[in-house]
């Protein structure tokens, strides 16, 4: 008799353990998601910022305040993510893949920050070669916004919605491949080889948009 009820204490305990710490994963794995999802909004803020100064829509002095603010609260919205990394007790994916994946998007609004810079420094006033990659980039950060809300929402559907985030991040690649092929075909100039710099930022942000979406895929694969 002594041993059934000491056993059957033991299962209520290990019941009431995985019925608290399933409560508790689920609340710590929205957290985490919110937190990327954050991350992802002020870098979509930022690649509209960039499109529409470029179309004449906002100035360029005031769209490079807005980048430098964004800069810094995609920065402070990763240290949350970090501290909050260092103290949780579960986690929707891997450690590790949530570092990296927080470390892409970040990658990605610093080369957005960069490209305006240079867009500043170089001088530009228009560019003929630039709009249609720039809108590419704005599709391809809200197709990792939607991946990134999967991770909780619908885990058995991130390895797909991870796919449209990369399809749309190589064609980003494909526009660089065919502006740089029409630039080329002209005339060297300032001009030119200040476009080919840019196009090559914007050919950085498709490499890291491409990360962040792989980091998904295999993290959402090692969870089974």
């Amino acid at each position: 008799m002594r041993r059934r009820l000491v056993k059957s204490g033991a299962n209520l305990t290990r019941q009431f353990l995985a019925s608290h710490m399933h409560g508790l994963g689920w609340g710590t794995h929205q957290a985490f998601v919110n937190l990327l999802g954050k991350q992802v909004d002020v870098t979509t803020s930022a690649a509209i910022v960039v499109s529409d100064a470029l179309a004449g829509r906002i100035g360029q002095k005031r769209a490079y305040e807005r980048m430098k603010e964004m800069e810094h609260e995609g920065d402070a919205i990763r240290a949350q993510l970090v501290r909050k990394l260092s103290t949780a007790l579960v986690t929707p994916i891997d450690r590790e893949d949530l570092f990296r994946l927080s470390r892409s998007i970040d990658d990605v609004l610093d080369d957005l920050r960069d490209f305006m810079r240079e867009w500043n420094l170089y001088g530009m006033k228009d560019s003929n070669v630039l709009s249609l990659p720039l809108d590419a980039v704005i599709r391809a950060v809200r197709e990792l916004r939607r991946a990134v809300d999967a991770i909780v929402r619908e885990p058995d559907g991130v390895v797909e919605a991870a796919l449209m985030a990369k399809k749309a991040a190589t064609r980003i690649h494909r526009l660089y491949q065919a502006d740089m092929a029409t630039l080329l075909r002209q005339q060297v100039s300032t001009d030119l080889l200040k476009q080919r710099e840019l196009l090559r930022r914007l050919e950085s942000v498709s490499m890291h948009l491409n990360e962040a979406a792989d980091v998904l895929s295999d993290a959402s694969i090692k969870r089974g």
